[in-house]
């Protein structure tokens, strides 16, 4: 199995200009080492930070991607012996960090290397996925699985966190319309159309374009998520997709864990034009945390890191020597500085394009986040930080409540309400695509 990290070491700028993930130089990305306090001489007023807190708690902060379920996949064993009512230092989340953070709903991630739809894996695959989730959920009383918005809402009221699910990645599905509502069911509440690569009936943002944005299928299945009442979520699409989406979509959409390609033009970000859309569409685009979507200067260290890896092959045979060659290369060359602030200037600019009403947050959290993440945000303790960054820019509380939890909570009332509507009027989708490479 391909673990989400080694997607991430494959993906970068080369992506944005033409070429498809798979085409890229394999390799996980070696980050230098993060300040081993977690701070990288940031701090914030303790003032700012408690007055932060005291809102986290109020919200509900809802963060809407953590990929723990494949992180306890990828650990190799038996994961059910993981207490997470304990501080679990090689995973990404427990419930004691959670709390520190002032977490008051998670959607986890059931994710699935796109590659498996070339083997027509990629359900059976799923499935492994949603039976973690489910179990993590289930494993600890301070969880309780949500559906809706007022379960988040209640839930978090009781003193719980609430648990959701998301489905990141449409290859999932394996062109079933049969499939995503199963999925519904199981608590998935919104399905990133693609993940790395372009599926069957959607482009993706790292890899070449096949389609143009969505076939025909594709604004079905979007319809059909409508019907059902699950968040069309465009992270991981190309921008034609993201514009056919929102074109096609009858309620909000979301971008689970992306940020503004007008600060780091990163394929994966979202386009003037698309935040722009969101004003009038409803959705929300929950800014993430990791490195490669955040830092402006990304795109150009990319391009002289991959640079370096294909000079390095013209002469080096042993992968092993490659691998030890690109890390003195980073060593020299380290990945540019990147802190809170610049988290913070993705949230300003999405605020002046679309408004403090579209703006969440999607954290992204995948590992233990020393050197994935943006320093000072390395793990789920750390959202009071953020916050506290917004309220010395002057943000209101009001807006922090937005960010936190409120917009979302908005969107998927008004996702909710088009779902009932819908269903009074509209069958299921009955047509199955056509799945490529499939025996006749």
């Amino acid at each position: 199995m391909i673990t989400r990290r080694k997607f991430l070491g494959q993906a970068g700028v080369l992506a944005g200009a033409g070429l498809a993930v798979g085409s890229l130089l394999a390799g996980e990305r070696r980050w230098p080492a993060s300040d081993p306090t977690g701070l990288s001489g940031q701090t914030a007023d303790e003032a700012l930070l408690e007055r932060a807190r005291g809102l986290l708690e109020r919200a509900p902060l809802i963060d809407t991607h953590n990929d723990l379920p494949s992180m306890l996949i990828e650990d190799g064993g038996d994961y059910r012996r993981f207490d997470l009512g304990k501080v679990q230092p090689t995973l990404c989340a427990d419930v004691p960090r959670m709390r520190e953070g002032r977490v008051g709903a998670q959607y986890w991630s059931v994710w699935v290397a796109s590659e498996t739809q070339r083997t027509h894996t990629s359900l059976h695959e799923a499935m492994r996925e949603f039976d973690a989730a489910l179990w993590l959920i289930r494993s600890q009383a301070a969880f309780e699985q949500a559906r809706t918005a007022d379960d988040i809402e209640r839930i978090h009221k009781a003193g719980r966190i609430a648990c959701l699910i998301g489905v990141e990645g449409g290859h999932m599905i394996e062109d079933s319309p049969a499939a995503l509502r199963m999925f519904y069911e199981l608590g998935a509440r919104y399905m990133t159309l693609t993940h790395w690569d372009n599926i069957n009936w959607a482009d993706a943002a790292t890899d070449r374009p096949e389609h143009n944005g969505l076939t025909q299928f594709g604004k079905q299945v979007v319809q059909e998520m409508n019907r059902l009442g699950m968040f069309v979520d465009l992270s991981h699409v190309s921008a034609e997709t993201m514009r056919d989406a929102v074109s096609v979509t009858k309620a909000p959409v979301i971008f689970s864990h992306s940020n503004a390609f007008a600060i780091d033009p990163h394929p994966r970000n979202a386009p003037d034009d698309v935040l722009e859309a969101l004003k009038s569409n409803g959705g929300v685009i929950h800014v993430n945390f990791i490195r490669d979507f955040i830092s402006p200067k990304d795109p150009e260290w990319q391009a002289r890191r991959s640079a370096a890896l294909r000079e390095l092959h013209t002469h080096l045979e042993s992968d092993e020597t490659i691998k030890k060659s690109i890390e003195e290369w980073e060593k020299k060359n380290p990945y540019p500085a990147v802190g809170i602030a610049d988290v913070v200037e993705h949230i300003e600019h999405i605020r002046k394009v679309a408004g403090i009403e579209h703006i969440g947050i999607g954290s992204d959290f995948y590992d233990t986040g020393k050197g994935s993440m943006v320093p000072g945000l390395e793990n789920v303790t750390r959202y009071p930080y953020l916050f506290a960054e917004l309220l010395k820019r002057g943000y209101s509380d009001e807006d922090v409540l937005k960010i936190a939890g409120s917009n979302h909570l908005r969107a998927m009332r008004e996702m909710e309400s088009k779902a009932a509507e819908l269903q009074k009027k509209e069958k299921p989708m009955a047509v199955e695509g056509i799945k490529k490479g499939a025996a006749n």
